[in-house]
């Protein structure tokens, strides 16, 4: 059990819990919410000792194993297979006392200690990390070096999983992840048996993954059963009950509900219209845990529009070779667009190019006359001029635009006063994003073309963006891993994978179930890619297939089984001589034949165990790789 009892805690003289109280029993999977610079992820320091609380209690038991994922991207040179397999601390503790062990007796003791962690499967679970979280094979032997920053990070939160522990602390696993990895994970969290604690902006991550809420706010930490969507509602009752709260509420409401009605009357895919519907009308019921959100902000109307805005004829896209082929697509007025497909498949590859930063290998790219772009990209803000203040970076787009008027617009980001004054050196990740937007809605774009644009925002920044798309006049193309603001923004889908970009007719949900039962083996070349549309799935098939796959994989099981029976009977016996030895009396002068006898069949033991293992790894490789390709 984790409790906070009468708990406070400064940073920086800003106090950041007051006497805050907090009980969490052992398997909970907590989500930790509330708006940036809270002290989310001081609390997390704050649990893993690397902060001492100003005065009240924590307390959890001692002997619990706490694995949290670093943010740091340090430079390595270590393979990423091996980076990973650092994670798991008792291995290579017991890795490196083998090294250096010259004691017969400690090191049958060690080899011991090695079975009851299960160390023969450590690198086969790496692996399975490690592919799960988006990287091929082939890349697992490359140095940490090797990798970019988001790449790094995704390294990061492999070592965090492959750590076994009783309490887990992740703050935004999926920033660096697409929606295939995001979905990935969401299912290994939602086995996860030990208490977890989660900071994350994605409300459908969190649903799926957390059974409490505990939101820090003013000073204090209060717990709500249920997920994110649970939450909003029982908080959103609760400020309802405040007269000048309730009638905002319905402000907000009658807003959301104008949207569901307009959507309505034009939505011409019944199954897509169907789901989007569903989603418009729980935002107006969750709309009143917003209503104090420190963020309100709209897109302004574009001023003018060409018909098509933007279109590919023809377009094969890449850098030195083609990652996509013949694309054919317009951009017109009110087009939705959202992106799917794996990291790698080619959707920045698609946006970059759409953008102008990239041009086609073949093909043409056409822009109408009055297309006006704005682009957020994942690098966006390593592009904002640090040195100067939000006001004057607005300033220099309209030199005519009044001091007023800028204050105005940018305190709907929550730049405020002297915050909107002061240089943006010192800016969180939060602030730089939310300050990046700001300057793309600040130039009335009529196409929008966003990449991952809820990275680094918190959760109400992510619903005021949402909301404010939703009333966006113009185009908009979209890439998230972030499925509510997919579902609440986009009419359509792009599915891009095996080099095509094809139209994905259904929702998310199909697009998951697409994701988990595709055959990976089917050809993937240009012309079936190109001639058939993406498959919905067909419960009936994926059975047949299952059924397959189990047929497929059932004699390398069977073996599995008899070579784990076999290395379990030579754990017994290593074990048996392993008790013999330790007694000392053996090691007499009259007993010198008896011990050579039982350190000879100990050696024997090993080599049988170390070649069974082998195989073992072997088989699991294989395996491995049938799985990979069904």
């Amino acid at each position: 059990m984790i409790e906070f009892q009468n708990l406070s805690l400064q940073r920086g003289g800003k106090a950041l819990l007051e006497s805050a109280d907090l009980r969490v029993n052992p398997g909970e999977h907590i989500a930790l919410v509330g708006a940036n610079g809270t002290g989310k992820s001081s609390l997390f320091q704050l649990m893993c000792g690397k902060l001492v609380q100003d005065s009240g209690d924590l307390s959890f038991p001692a002997q619990w194993q706490i694995a949290q994922m670093r943010q740091e991207v340090d430079a390595s040179d270590r393979r990423a297979i091996d980076y990973v397999i650092d994670g798991h601390h008792r291995f290579r503790d017991i890795e490196a006392q083998i090294a250096s062990c010259q004691d017969d007796h400690r090191l049958a003791e060690l080899h011991g200690e090695l079975d009851l962690i299960n160390a023969y499967q450590i690198h086969s679970d790496a692996e399975r990390l490690l592919t799960g979280l988006g990287f091929k094979l082939e890349e697992l032997e490359r140095s940490v070096n090797d990798f970019s920053g988001g790449w790094r990070i995704r390294l990061n939160l492999a070592q965090a999983l492959m750590c076994p522990s009783d309490l887990m602390l992740l703050d935004e696993p999926t920033n660096h992840l697409d929606l295939d990895a995001s979905l990935w994970l969401e299912q290994w969290l939602s086995r996860y048996e030990g208490t977890l604690f989660l900071i994350s902006h994605d409300r459908d991550f969190i649903d799926a993954c957390c059974d409490h809420v505990v939101h820090l706010d003013r000073q204090s930490l209060m717990r709500y059963r249920g997920n994110y969507t649970a939450f909003e509602k029982q908080r959103g009752e609760r400020l309802a009950q405040q007269q000048q709260a309730f009638e905002r509420q319905q402000v907000v409401r009658a807003h959301m509900e104008d949207f569901v009605r307009r959507f309505r009357a034009k939505a011409t895919k019944a199954k897509q219209a169907q789901s989007r519907l569903k989603a418009l009308e729980r935002m107006a019921d969750i709309a009143p845990a917003h209503i104090d959100s420190p963020f309100n902000f709209r897109f302004y109307e574009p001023k003018q529009f060409s018909d098509p805005l933007l279109s590919l004829s023809q377009a094969t896209l890449g850098y030195n070779s083609p990652i996509l082929n013949k694309l054919n697509i317009s951009i017109h007025p009110g087009t939705r667009l959202g992106l799917l497909g794996a990291n790698g498949a080619g959707k920045s590859t698609l946006m970059k190019t759409l953008a102008g930063t990239l041009q086609p290998l073949s093909g043409e790219r056409q822009q109408g006359e009055h297309l006006h772009m704005g682009y957020f990209h994942q690098h966006q803000l390593e592009s904002l001029d640090l040195s100067a203040s939000p006001i004057t970076q607005l300033q220099r787009l309209r030199p005519d635009a009044r001091e007023q008027e800028i204050r105005n617009f940018i305190g709907g980001f929550n730049f405020h006063g002297k915050h909107a004054e002061q240089s943006c050196e010192n800016f969180s990740g939060g602030e730089k994003a939310r300050l990046a937007l700001a300057i793309i809605v600040w130039q009335r774009p009529n196409v929008l073309l966003l990449d991952e644009p809820t990275n680094h925002l918190d959760l109400e920044m992510c619903h005021a963006l949402t909301s404010a798309l939703q009333n966006f006049e113009g185009a908009m193309i979209l890439v998230s891993h972030d499925r509510h603001l997919l579902r609440n923004t986009v009419d359509e889908f792009l599915l891009v994978d095996s080099g095509q970009a094809q139209p994905f007719d259904g929702s998310l949900e199909d697009y998951r179930h697409w994701l988990l039962n595709r055959d990976k083996s089917a050809p993937s070349g240009n012309e079936t890619a190109a001639s058939s549309s993406v498959p919905l799935v067909d419960k009936k098939q994926a059975r047949q297939q299952a059924a397959a796959r189990r047929a497929q994989l059932a004699p390398l099981t069977s073996k599995l089984k008899k070579l784990e029976q076999s290395m379990q009977k030579f754990a017994e016996q290593l074990t048996r001589i392993e008790n013999q030895l330790a007694d000392t009396g053996l090691y007499e002068e009259s007993n010198k034949e008896k011990l050579k006898k039982l350190l000879a069949e100990q050696a024997s033991l090993r080599e049988q165990n170390d070649d069974t293992e082998e195989q073992w790894l072997a088989i699991q490789e294989e395996l491995d790789a049938l799985e990979t390709e069904s």
